[in-house]
């Protein structure tokens, strides 16, 4: 007899993950180990999905394209703020509702389907505004489109952490971010290889193809088998936001951990810099493409092996990023200081970002591997929205800082960045071993 599909699903789980592992369902109830094969695929297609909306809608390259197409270039500066801040600076809230819900995938498909709608809005400030009205309809559409990731990403961690066992998780964020990174290239290859200057209507239809991407991996996660889990206790949201923050005074790990990551935005914060320095050297539309290319191959060429050993040792990966970070970001800038911003060839600044983007990925698989792993129940909501909430604030300070620095020299920049990067460096060889506890 042929093999059952769920047949077939166990045994291509089976090549991924090993499952002569004895461990294999760690920090799970026993209930859900049946399920694991099923939910880690779910949980796959639902990412790999969202991770090409993500490319559909990138703030540096589609919409600010839009931004300006549209007219309204003045406000291209608060695309990628609000697209990274907007989703991290009310997860306290949205974690106190989370935590109050023994089931919490449906938070999930809802910020999917947020988003969906959110992008729907972008196609038709595109469609039937201009100038200035259809930017403020952008922000508008972005502003909800952040609110509604914020949902995704505090439920993720928690649904994942129910669903996918201890050694099984940064695998599965790795394979993810390695199947939408190949994708990507495919798709970005198909869509803009030898186009030319592409129309409103050709961006209008990419952010509808977001949207009904968004909305059939919201369908797939509603679709995953979560068992109920622990809830919080009684006040309102905000209540229980504000009395969250006495996590970072009194759980000196997890402060720990925040502080690491807050160093570590060098490897978020110095990527456009770069392209900037590239763009006094070639035609701006090839470079954009050559960037995006390298983003999505390194992605692609990393991410499993990054997720592999997250699974290992998530503070080892974390240390690695960041080692790989802050010496590409101190390269780069000590070159360009000493040699000048011309490098007298096109290609050294995309393979400095090529080498940047295999580090970020680093460090983004590696911290969070880390907290899902150092927490349990409804710690890990918790730790998720206190850590995203803190970090979305300092990357606006951190945002503006740089942005003020730049107006003097971009390579100064990247050299607080990487003297940063190398900060957070020594702040994770502090951190403790989170993947046998």
């Amino acid at each position: 007899m042929p093999p059952s599909k769920q047949d077939t699903i166990d045994q291509l789980y089976g090549l991924i993950a090993n499952e002569e592992d004895a461990r294999v369902c760690k920090d799970i109830p026993e209930e859900a180990c049946r399920e694991v094969p099923r939910n880690f695929f779910l949980i796959l297609a639902s990412n790999v999905l969202t991770k090409l909306g993500d490319l559909l809608i990138s703030p540096k390259t589609v919409l600010a394209w839009l931004m300006s197409a549209v007219g309204a270039p003045a406000m291209v500066a608060w695309l990628v703020p609000i697209r990274e801040s907007g989703s991290m600076v009310p997860q306290m809230v949205i974690a106190a509702w989370v935590r109050k819900k023994a089931i919490r995938k449906w938070f999930w498909t809802l910020g999917s389907f947020g988003q969906a709608a959110s992008v729907v809005g972008m196609a038709a400030s595109v469609w039937f505004l201009d100038g200035y009205a259809a930017g403020g309809g952008l922000i508008a559409a972005l502003v909800v489109f952040s609110l509604a990731r914020g949902f995704c990403s505090v439920s993720m961690k928690d649904v994942q952490g129910k669903c996918i066992p201890k050694t099984r998780r940064g695998r599965l964020s790795g394979l993810a971010t390695t199947v939408g990174g190949t994708a990507t290239v495919v798709m970005t290859a198909l869509l803009f290889w030898d186009r030319g200057e592409p129309s409103l209507t050709f961006y209008a239809t990419l952010l509808l193809l977001a949207a009904v991407l968004w909305v059939i991996a919201g369908f797939l996660f509603a679709n995953v088998e979560e068992y109920a889990g622990e809830t919080g206790g009684g006040g309102n949201a905000m209540t229980e936001a504000i009395r969250s923050l006495s996590l970072l005074r009194d759980d000196a790990p997890f402060r720990h951990f925040v502080i690491t990551r807050a160093l570590l935005l060098c490897s978020a914060l110095a990527s456009p810099y770069f392209v900037v320095l590239a763009q006094r050297e070639s035609d701006i539309g090839w470079m954009l493409g050559v960037f995006l290319l390298a983003s999505s191959l390194a992605s692609s060429l990393s991410a499993s092996f990054w997720g592999w050993a997250a699974d290992t040792s998530s503070r080892r990966v974390m240390i690695r990023g960041a080692a790989m970070a802050s010496a590409v970001c101190l390269g780069v800038g000590f070159t360009a200081l000493i040699a000048g911003p011309d490098m007298g060839s096109v290609w050294f600044y995309p393979i400095a970002f090529f080498a940047l983007s295999i580090a970020h990925a680093g460090v983004r698989l590696g911290r969070k591997t880390y907290l899902i792993d150092m927490a349990g129940g409804n710690k890990r909501t918790d730790y998720t929205a206190v850590s995203n909430t803190v970090i979305g604030i300092l990357l606006l300070v951190t945002g503006g800082i740089t942005a003020w620095i730049s107006t003097l020299s971009e390579v100064a920049v990247i050299l607080v960045l990487g003297f940063m990067g190398l900060a957070g460096l020594l702040s994770a060889f502090r951190l403790k071993e989170v993947t046998d506890m």
